[in-house]
Parts: structure tokens; sequence; C-alpha cells
């Protein structure tokens, strides 16, 4: 086998391929396969060889699309059977990608579409029939080959001998040539991509968990829901003995610990963020397990990674790592444990040398710093929304604040308040000026002024709820306020913050009191000790007792519309060995994140 090799612009020519793609029936113990096989040719390695491999075969692709008989539904059956049956060895990597990657290719036609897609022929095929009873062997096998980051085998690792230096078609398919073969099926999908994508280690995970997210975000059927979300949404841990409920459908097990170490290894992709929202979002099990967990600085470390180098980052990836933060600070117990474990050196963290600081500072350090990035730069509303969402769900439990995480809360405050005077006086400015001039326009500062009040008030509510809760767990936070206690005089008697600015006027006042007793010219460590003692001695009943902040994450109506389009952006940035022409592409802009 081998021994003949065809170059691709004879393929077009080629009486095998004619055969293979003709009305006649050539039945399995045929010699033709094996002739079919001895021919060759040099596995596509560019943009440029894959356009060029898909022209020359357009003929024998559209024969073999001419067939009245629809084979769509068994190929797609035979594809879904070959990554959940075949074990993953040397030899079986490569044909292993391949089919993963076939099924992306088949659902791919979403690029092409500028509206997102709630029916095709692949759809409907992945919803019903034949591929139905597949759904929970691909979910699991997509996740454990995402799980296992199996890198690809190293070269010769194949199964029969070559015997030229180009190798047989069999050969080639376990080694790359089959996706050039399997893409150019699609009539046009395949092109140049703008920019190379970035080398991944393990081709066959990084391909597993696009099919996996593609197919978690199907919309749903008109007469059924989408299954793969169902799989998603319901599997359990292996060490889980308690009976799947009737009601449940395409239910399975999985080993959460290497799924939890996986999601925590691999949080450089937007895809594995994705995939960590998704099944958090989604997945109650999986929610509840990494709770209970006692290493969550291995998950939570990453996420405020991703937020730290916002610039480095798309928006997509922020909003996504964000959410995850929004979605476990809704739990109290995680808003407890976060400022028990103690972190060292936290060599990204470039403002400040930090030697040891609590998970639940560091956290806190890094979404202000996200508000304080966003109000310079991007101005969104949405990412403000929820990063202060996040600090009001922890606010309540903040134990031993780290003096600088004080500090930057404070200093948020203070830049708002700079940010709220300066809005006045241009609103001042500008009436004055219309009344001179009745021609010029009267910009909408009292809209910029009301996103500005809420956002102020919103931080005099997280400040409060700490001092009414733990303000004996927290005498830095008090001594930043005491520092600055002249930033909250204007708002003491604002109509907008009056009633949350009583408890914060009473702490000012009591303690400064209690310091000016103390004398002057004192250390900070003596300002501290004074804070520790009074803390005791304050009236706890005299702060006035407001509704918990709590706040949780709700997805959009019709999330599909965000959520397809990134998808397949990752897809479109991200498949090994994939491409797409960029003018073709309808659902995004090409520049977009």
């Amino acid at each position: 086998m081998g021994s003949n090799s065809s170059r691709i612009g004879d393929l077009p020519k080629n009486e095998y391929l004619k055969k293979l793609s003709g009305t006649e029936s050539v039945s399995e113990n045929d010699p033709f396969w094996n002739q079919l096989l001895s021919f060759s040719f040099p596995a596509p390695t560019s943009s440029t060889e894959l356009k060029l491999l898909e022209e020359a075969t357009i003929s024998v692709c559209r024969s073999l699309g001419s067939d009245s008989e629809d084979l769509l539904e068994e190929l797609l059956c035979c594809l879904m059977q070959l990554i959940t049956d075949i074990p993953l060895l040397d030899i079986t990597y490569e044909i292993s990608v391949e089919a993963v990657s076939t099924m992306v290719v088949f659902l791919s036609c979403q690029l092409f579409h500028k509206e997102v897609l709630r029916q095709s022929i692949s759809h409907k095929y992945l919803m019903r029939g034949r591929c139905l009873p597949y759904t929970s062997k691909l979910v699991k096998t997509l996740l454990y080959n995402f799980i296992r980051q199996e890198k690809p085998p190293p070269p010769g690792a194949h199964v029969f001998p070559q015997q030229s230096d180009a190798g047989g078609l069999l050969y080639g398919l376990a080694s790359g040539v089959a996706t050039g073969l399997w893409t150019v099926f699609t009539l046009g999908g395949v092109g140049s991509k703008a920019a190379a994508a970035p080398e991944v280690s393990s081709p066959l995970a990084n391909q597993s968990l696009l099919l996996l997210l593609i197919l978690a975000n199907l919309t749903d059927a008109a007469d059924a829901p989408n299954p793969y979300r169902q799989a998603i949404v319901s599997f359990k841990n292996t060490q889980d003995s308690s009976p799947f409920p009737s009601s449940i459908p395409h239910a399975f097990q999985i080993n959460f610990n290497s799924l939890y170490m996986a999601l925590c290894e691999q949080q450089t992709s937007d895809q594995a963020t994705l995939l960590l929202y998704t099944l958090l979002h989604q997945n109650s099990n999986i929610r509840t397990y990494m709770l209970a967990r006692t290493d969550m600085e291995n998950l939570v470390l990453p996420i405020l990674e991703i937020l730290y180098h916002v610039e480095e980052r798309n928006s997509h990836h922020v909003y996504m790592a964000l959410i995850v933060l929004l979605i476990l600070t809704e739990d109290d117990g995680f808003n407890r444990s976060i400022h028990e474990v103690m972190l060292k050196n936290i060599t990204w963290y470039s403002e400040r040398v930090l030697t040891e600081i609590s998970l639940g500072s560091l956290l806190i350090l890094v979404v202000i710093r996200t508000i304080q990035y966003n109000m310079t730069r991007t101005r969104d509303k949405y990412l403000h929304t929820n990063c202060l969402a996040a600090l009001a769900n922890m606010s309540a439990q903040f134990r031993s604040l780290h003096q600088y995480a004080a500090q930057r809360i404070i200093s948020l405050f203070s830049l708002l308040s700079k940010k709220h005077n300066k809005v006045l006086e241009q609103a001042t400015q500008s009436l004055r000026g219309s009344l001179s001039s009745n021609d010029v326009p009267l910009p909408d500062y009292a809209q910029d002024l009301n996103v500005i009040e809420e956002v102020i008030r919103m931080m005099l509510e997280i400040i409060n709820s700490c001092l009414t809760n733990s303000l004996h767990h927290n005498p830095n936070l008090v001594y930043a306020l005491l520092y600055k206690r002249d930033l909250f005089e204007q708002f003491q008697t604002h109509p907008s913050f009056q009633d949350i600015m009583q408890n914060i006027d009473l702490v000012i006042t009591f303690f400064s009191s209690r310091l000016l007793q103390a004398g002057a010219e004192l250390s900070v460590e003596r300002v501290l000790e004074i804070i520790k003692q009074g803390v005791v001695a304050l009236p706890k009943d005299r702060l006035k007792k407001f509704p918990e902040l709590k706040f949780k994450y709700v997805e959009e109506e019709q999330p599909e519309e965000f959520f397809i389009p990134y998808v397949w952006s990752l897809v479109y940035n991200s498949a090994v060995g994939l491409y797409w022409n960029p003018q073709d592409i309808q659902l995004f802009t090409m520049d977009s994140d």
C-alpha cells in the first residue's frame, strides 16, 4: 500500500475517486478499496494548499452530493461512533481529531448566516433519530478528551509501515489529510484565515472542547430541547451513587476531580473559561462540588489573572471571567472561605508587592482595578454592574481586609466622588452657556450624573454592609475610612445618599472622637489599636439595619444571540487545521472579539 502517489492537481482525473463518487455500488470486498488506498498525496499544510485541494476536488464533491439517497445522517452517526467507541491510542489519535473536526465542519454553516440558525440539516439529524442515542456518550467523551489533554503521538507512531515518503491515503487520513478532505465537502467553506491559530499542545482536547461548546449552544428544536445541553446540565460525579431521576434524559457520570483540575489548568483560553461558566451556571452538581472544594484558590487565581490583564484580553473573555466570579460570590460559604486562604508572593500583581494576602482581599483588589480600568477606558455599564454585584455579594463577609484592599475601596469611592463633582460642574457651566444662547443643544449630563450616582450609592452600600455585619473583623477599613473622612461629608445631606450615610457617618464620628481623646501624633499601630478597642465599645443597636445585599446572575433573554456568535468566533480563531474564507463569514465581524 502507498506505492502510488498523486499530486493535488491530478485528483479530478483520478479514476478511483471518480468511481468512489459515482452511482455504481461497490462491494466492501471489492479490490477497488485497496487500489483506492494505494494512492497518496501530500497533506495540505497551509490555507493556500487547502484552497487548492477544494478547487481540485469540487467535481468529486458535487458527484457525492448528487445522489438522491441522503447519507448525511449515517455519516454523522459514523463520526459519533468513531469519536466515542475507538480507544485513544497513538495509532488512533489523528483519526479521532479528524472525526471531531469533521463534525465541527458539518455544523459550520452557521458561520455563513448573519442570523442565528434555528434549523439546519446537520442540526436536524443531531437532535433526533439515529444520532440521539449517542448524545450522552459523545458529551462524556468530549469532556474526557478535554480533561486528558493528550498530546499528539510522535512522528512515525502509525499503524502501517510506510513504503514511500508520502505514505498511503489511509495513513494520510490518520496524519492530517482528512481535515482537508472533509472540509471540501462544504463546497466553499474552506478558505484562508486572517491569522494563523496559536499552537496548541493537544489538538484533540482543543477540537473536542470547541465541538462541545457548539453542541451545548445549539438552539432547541421546535418539538424538543437540545439533548446535548440536557446532558451537560445533568451529569454527575462518578462518586455519586444516587440514582438519576427518570425525568432526566442523556444522563451520565464523570470524574469531577479530574474535570476540576483540568478547568483550573486551562483557564488561559477563552473556550475553557466559557466551559467553566457553562458548567457553573447550568449544572448544579458541578457547582455544588466546586463550592465545597478546599482548594478554590486553584480555580479563582487564574480567573483573577484574566481580569488583571484586562488590557490584553478580549472583552468576551473578561465578561465570562467576571460572571464566573459573580456566580461564585452568590454562595456565602465561598465568601467566608476566601478570607481564610492566605497567599504569598502573587508575582503577576505588579502595582504593589503583596508578600502575604488573603484570597478574598486579592479578589477585591482585582475587581476594583477592573472597575477603575473600565471607568477610564471602555466605560461599559454592564461591566460596572457585574463588578459591583460581586463586591456587594461578598461585603457582609469581608474579613481581615488587607490594608491595601481597604485603601483601594476608599480610593475607588474618591475617584467616583471626583467624577461626580466634575460632571456637576460641567452641567452647571453648560446650563449657564445655554441661557446666553438658545441655539446650543444641552448635553445630557443628567444621564451621566444618574449613572455615577448609582455607582456611588452601590459603593456606599458595600461599605455600609461591611460596617454593619463585620465591623469588628475589619480595622483596616475603619482606618481607611477615617483617613479619608472628608470625602464623605458632601454626601451626608444628599437626598440620594442620606439614608445609607447614617451608619457611615456614625462610625466616622464615633472613632474620630476616640482618636481625639487619645491625643495628637498617633502612630498607625496606635490608631489601629484604638480602633480595635473602640469596636467593642460601639453600641451595635445604633447601626441601622438594611436589607442584605444579594445579587444573582441571570442570563438575558435570547442568550443564543450572544453565545452562538461568540462560540463560532472561538472556533474560527482557535480550531486546529480548519480554515474558512473570511470574506464569507456573516455571523460576526472579522475585527470583533
